[in-house]
C-alpha cells in the first residue's frame, strides 16, 4: 500500500494513507508532502489465544477496530478514489464502504489473498465465524468498482466463486530500490553483516528469510530441516578428513508474535553448523541485506493457494534466487523450479536442496549463477513500470 501511495503521489494526487501503527514507514513515504499518514492502534489479539476463546475475542476486537477506523475515516476529506487492501477483509471493507463510498467515489479492492481463508487457519474452515466472514467478504466485494489481484489464480477465483467480472492482475514486482549488487559490494557488505550477527566463520552460505511471523508461515518445516541437514553435514564430513561443509546462516527478518516462540525452539536444537538469527530490519537496510544473500528462503504456506508473497518479488529484484515452500499452481506463476529458484514440499526435501546446493560451494558456483540469472530475468519489469501499465488505468483512468 505504501507503493500505491507513492505512485499516486508521483502523479500529483493527494493521498491519505490509513493503516495500523507499528511498522516504520519508508523515508520516501514519511517525507512526501502529498501523503498524509493516519495511524490506528494495532489489534489486541495475541498469538496463543485458544480456539474456543478466539471467536468471541475476535468479534470484540473487530468492533473496537471498526469504531476507531470509522472515526478516522470520517475526518478525511471526501475522496475520489478509495483503495483497500484485502486481507484484512472484516471489518475493513464494510466500514470503508459505508463511511467513504458514495456517489462519484470509485471503490477498488487490492486482493493479496482471500480474507476468510486466513481466519480459517486459526479457527478451522468449518467454524461458523469463517462462513460468516466468507459471506461478508463476497458481499462487500460486489460493491467495488474494480479489483486488482496478485495472481491469475486469484483473479479466476474471484470471477468463478465471487461472481466478480472486473479483476485485473497486478503482480507484485520489486521496487527500484531492489537491484543486484556487484560481487565485490555483496561480499563486502555480507562480511560486515555476518560480523554484526556474531558469525566469524570464513566459509558461509547465507540465506535470508523475510517473514511477517503470521499463521501462514510454516516454521515447523525449517526446524525439522535443520536437524536433517545437520545429520547430513556430519556424515559427509566424517567420510573424508579434508572435507569442510560451509556453515549455513539463516537470517529471519521481520517481527511478530511468533518470533519469540521460534527463537526458543531453535535455541533448543542440537545445531552446530546451521546458525539462525532473527532481526528486525529498517526499510532502508532491507534491500541491501536481501541483495547480499546467496539464497532467499520463503516459508509461506498460502491459506488459499492463490496468493504470491511480495518477498519473492523483492528477492528477484535483488538478483537472489528463491527456495520456496511449494503450494501449487499459483506459486508456479512466478517461481520456476531450476530456473529462478527451487521448490520443496517437506523438511526432508528442504534439507536435501540446501545440502546439494552448498556441497561444492563456493568452488563450483554454476548452479547459483544459473539461478541468479533466472532471478534477474524475472525482475526485468519494476514495480513502478508494472503499476503504470496495469494499475494506473484501473485506479485513475484517463489520468496522464
Amino acid at each position: 500500500m505504501q507503493y500505491h501511495a507513492h505512485a499516486l503521489s508521483a502523479l500529483g494526487i493527494d493521498v491519505d494513507l490509513v493503516g495500523f501503527e507499528g511498522t516504520p514507514l519508508s523515508r520516501a513515504i514519511g517525507e512526501d508532502p502529498r501523503i498524509s499518514i493516519h495511524r490506528l492502534s494495532t489489534s489486541n489479539l495475541r498469538h496463543g489465544v485458544p480456539v474456543l476463546g478466539y471467536a468471541p475475542f475476535a468479534v470484540i476486537d473487530s468492533l473496537r477496530i471498526a469504531l476507531r477506523l470509522r472515526r478516522t475515516l470520517k475526518k478525511l476529506p471526501k475522496p475520489d478514489l478509495v483503495l483497500v487492501q484485502d486481507p484484512p477483509a472484516f471489518p475493513t471493507l464494510t466500514v470503508v464502504r459505508k463511511t467513504l463510498v458514495r456517489k462519484g467515489v470509485r471503490f477498488v479492492i487490492d486482493w493479496h489473498n482471500i480474507g476468510y481463508t486466513v481466519l480459517a487457519l486459526r479457527i478451522g474452515q468449518w467454524h461458523p465465524g469463517v462462513r460468516l466472514a466468507r459471506w461478508s467478504e463476497r458481499r462487500e466485494a460486489r460493491h467495488a468498482n474494480a479489483h486488482l489481484t496478485v495472481s491469475r489464480g486469484l483473479a479466476e477465483f474471484l470471477k468463478s466463486r465471487f461472481g466478480l467480472k472486473d479483476a485485473t492482475v497486478l503482480y507484485d514486482r520489486p521496487a527500484a530500490i531492489f537491484s543486484p549488487m556487484s560481487r565485490t559490494d555483496r561480499e563486502r557488505y555480507r562480511q560486515a553483516l555476518l560480523t554484526r550477527l556474531g558469525i566469524h566463520s570464513t566459509l558461509v552460505g547465507f540465506l535470508v528469510c523475510p517473514t511477517s511471523w503470521t499463521e501462514d508461515e510454516d516454521f515447523d518445516v525449517v526446524i525439522d530441516a535443520v536437524l536433517r541437514l545437520e545429520d547430513r553435514i556430519r556424515g559427509w564430513e566424517a567420510a573424508g578428513r579434508s572435507r569442510r561443509f560451509p556453515d549455513i546462516v539463516i537470517l529471519v527478518t521481520g517481527d511478530g508474535a511468533r518470533r519469540t516462540e521460534f527463537e526458543r525452539r531453535f535455541a533448543g536444537l542440537p545445531a552446530r553448523r546451521v546458525h539462525l538469527r532473527a532481526r528486525w530490519l529498517e526499510p532502508e537496510d532491507y534491500p541491501r541485506v536481501v541483495g547480499s544473500a546467496d539464497l532467499g528462503l520463503c516459508l509461506h504456506r498460502s491459506s488459499s493457494g492463490l496468493d504470491i508473497p511480495m518477498k519473492i518479488a523483492d528477492m528477484f529484484g535483488a538478483g537472489v534466487p528463491v527456495c520456496a515452500l511449494d503450494y501449487g499452481a499459483t506459486l508456479a506463476e512466478r517461481v520456476r523450479h531450476g530456473s529462478n529458484g527451487l521448490l520443496f514440499s517437506t523438511a526432508e526435501q528442504l534439507a536435501n536442496v540446501l545440502f546439494d546446493l552448498f556441497e561444492t560451494f563456493p568452488a563450483d558456483d554454476q548452479t547459483f549463477e544459473r539461478l541468479r540469472t533466472g532471478a534477474r530475468k524475472s525482475a526485468r519489469m519494476s514495480w513502478e513500470e508494472g503499476w503504470r501499465r496495469e494499475a494506473q488505468p484501473v485506479l485513475v483512468p484517463g489520468h496522464e
